[in-house]
């Protein structure tokens, strides 16, 4: 059953009506779900499997990742029971005391004998094979969580071991983080690590620390955003904005001011428009790896609280935190026997990564560090505010482009989504799930991104049919090229390899711009290889009940599709396409969304058969969605007044192209100098 909040306070809350005791009470309400499966105080925190084959432990897993889990489930809840119990000293979950559990379960995972031993950096890097001390576990990354609860609860926990007991801890800690680590976020963890000890007065190595700090400096892309390895995504969020200003608080600004101050510019940078990437409701958007993780996508907002000068807006903060708490905790599919599942909603295997286990999600309890603020900070005390959708106008869409994290950023009015574009994405040949996290042309917050259909065609992306050669090609990269005259300019690229040359690459040219309800496409294709059949799909629409028509205007033709859905909202959705198309069409799909079991995709088709001839170039398309019993107008569906071209054959071979809108506005695209400019 879902979190039912009571005693709402539309005052201090009027969007959500959620306070501090609300947030105490998800917290708990949460842990009863997981703690039921925790037969007496002894056991470890392991919850129902109902999936084996993708995550671990499963046939392939070593014997010290059987381990990890165990530490993955107690260092994870602890993100949600540590600031419980230090409200609540004697709080009881399903019959366990909190507090004596923890401080319990901690001292036994580092006790070497104990069965709950999870092993010590030394012991798995010992026996394992010679890489060059390359070797990274999954333990590192839990024994960040597991410090910050021992902070967070210091008084309640940590102070209450014995100095032998605290010594066996901090040797535990230390092993991890002074050993190897993945070159990415994985540092934060490390650098928490040496600032617990460093505060609990035990020695550490400052010169790794600072090794450590100065990469994660160098990962800065700007605009408050990091670069996770290869890719940007919601890591820049939940680990480089939530550790760094933890980090300053712990360490920076009494040992490393310069680096203290760098973070803390960051954070605040990020503060800019991060809330932007949140909806009308505070809805956090599928996107990018680990969406198991959720609404710790909320947890940057209150840990720029850590920081000596924050500047997020606390009022605004909560409602996004609360909304996106909701958007989950208000459902009842997000639970399997009571723990969150492998999903982003209900179980969702296509989006599930092999480094996670049945406790993974509960990394959302970083969300749930806001309760570390005292019930009198602002960030509880101020009234909600809810950002840009309290300015927002008829009609007005707000679009912030990031350069740096190449994301453009277009909260709708008129139908309260956020819509996010994304570039400077690389992934391999064969990695599906990357394509589908990274790679579709456009992420919504109220329309999560499908798996690939049966028929080999993709929600929200761009596919290639080439029947002579029986293949089929995807998108798995997109560079960035930016905004200029308000038209987003992007390169997406099928089958890329960084081996192949690249005039062996199909490419189409990505030009997009906003209207009130949605997004107008006027892409340029660069295939080399032809006959093909170019497909592009709409966002896939989570309504069971979907029916749909075609409607025509002239020339133009479009399909508008209506139903229901899991909220019991009627939604609407229409694909308009204008040049360069052939047609349109609907296909039902089962077990491909997130949202619902089965759902459907509104395709557009165009071909082209010769290799070498000047045909339509140019492909103009537009999805818009609503919510509400009211559909839309013709001007919606219809939007487009009239197309001019430079050529006289009018297929957009060459020269600006000119769309004038219903609205009186013209867009001019012009790929001209693309190539120059384009990022990854």
């Amino acid at each position: 059953m879902h979190f039912s909040p009571e005693n709402l306070d539309f005052e201090r809350s009027p969007y959500t009506g959620l306070t501090r005791k609300h947030w105490i009470d998800a917290g708990k309400y949460i842990l009863e779900g997981v703690f039921r499966h925790v037969k007496s105080i002894d056991d470890p925190v392991l919850v129902p499997r109902y999936e084996t084959e993708v995550t671990y432990p499963n046939s392939h897993t070593p014997a010290w990742k059987v381990q990890a889990e165990y530490y993955e489930g107690l260092a994870r809840s602890f993100f949600i029971a540590a600031p419980l119990i230090a409200i609540e000293p004697d709080l009881e979950i399903a019959g366990i005391p909190l507090r004596k559990y923890y401080k319990d379960h901690i001292l036994r995972s580092c006790t070497p004998g104990d069965s709950q031993y999870v092993l010590s950096y030394s012991d798995m890097d010992k026996d394992a094979e010679p890489s060059f001390g390359l070797h990274t576990y999954q333990q590192t990354v839990e024994t960040c969580a597991v410090v910050i609860g021992l902070v967070s609860a210091r008084k309640e926990i940590w102070d209450d071991y014995t100095k032998e007991e605290q010594d066996l801890i901090a040797s535990f800690i230390h092993d991890y983080a002074v050993g190897t680590t993945a070159t990415q976020n994985w540092r934060l963890f490390n650098m928490l690590d040496l600032a617990f000890l460093n505060m609990m007065g035990y020695e550490i190595d400052k010169s790794i620390m600072r090794e450590h700090a100065q990469a994660i400096l160098s990962y800065y892309a700007g605009q408050g955003w990091y670069r996770d390895g290869h890719t940007f995504d919601y890591y820049s969020a939940w680990a480089f904005q939530v550790y760094a200003p933890i980090w300053c608080k712990w360490y920076g600004y009494d040992n490393e001011p310069y680096i203290a101050s760098e973070f803390e510019k960051n954070s605040n940078e990020l503060m800019r428009t991060y809330a932007n990437m949140f909806d009308k409701n505070g809805h956090v958007t599928m996107w990018g790896r680990s969406s198991i993780y959720r609404n710790a996508a909320t947890a940057p907002l209150a840990a720029n609280f850590n920081l000596k000068n924050p500047e997020a807006n606390p009022g605004l903060s909560r409602r996004i935190a609360s909304g996106a708490l909701m958007q989950f905790f208000g459902r009842d599919d997000i639970l399997y026997e009571g723990a969150p599942v492998l999903g982003f909603y209900g179980p969702f295997t296509p989006m599930v990564q092999g480094y996670s286990c049945a406790e993974s999600p509960l990394w959302l309890g970083k969300a749930f560090l806001c309760l570390e603020l005292p019930e009198e900070h602002p960030f509880w005390t101020a009234k909600e505010e809810n950002g840009v959708w309290e300015t927002l106008k008829g009609g007005q869409t707000l679009e912030s482009v990031l350069d740096g994290p190449g994301l453009a950023i277009a909260d709708h009015h008129d139908n309260g989504t956020m819509e996010l574009r994304t570039g400077k994405v690389v992934k391999r040949v064969g990695d599906d799930n990357g394509r589908w996290c990274y790679a579709k042309l456009s992420y919504s917050s109220r329309y999560p991104w499908e798996s690939d259909l049966a028929s080999g065609l993709s929600a929200a992306t761009y596919v290639l049919k080439q029947s002579d050669i029986e293949k089929t090609e995807q998108i798995n990269s997109i560079l960035w090229s930016g905004k200029r005259d308000d038209v987003l300019y992007r390169r997406a690229l099928f089958g890329f390899e960084t081996s192949c040359d690249y005039h062996w690459t199909s490419l189409i040219d990505l030009a997009d711009f906003t209207v009130p309800e949605g997004i107008v496409r006027a892409d340029k294709i660069r295939l080399f290889h032809k006959p093909v059949d170019i497909y592009l799909g709409s966002y896939g629409f989570p309504c069971p009940d979907a029916v749909w028509k075609t409607v025509k205007h002239g020339d133009v033709q479009a399909v508008i599709i209506t139903g229901h859905g899991s909220d019991g909202q009627r939604r609407h959705m229409a694909m308009t396409v204008w040049a360069g198309w052939n047609s349109l069409s609907v296909e039902k799909s089962c077990g491909t969304n997130p949202d619902t079991k089965e759902s459907f995709i509104i395709f557009a088709h165009a071909s082209r058969e010769k290799v070498f001839a000047y045909e339509p170039y140019i492909l103009i398309s537009q999805v818009i969605t609503k919510e509400g019993e009211e559909g839309f107008s013709e001007d919606e569906i219809f939007s487009i007044e009239e197309i001019r071209y430079t050529d006289k054959e009018k297929c957009g071979g060459y020269g600006p192209v000119s769309i004038k809108m219903k609205t009186g506005e013209i867009r001019t695209v012009a790929f001209t100098g693309i190539e120059g400019s384009l990022s990854l």
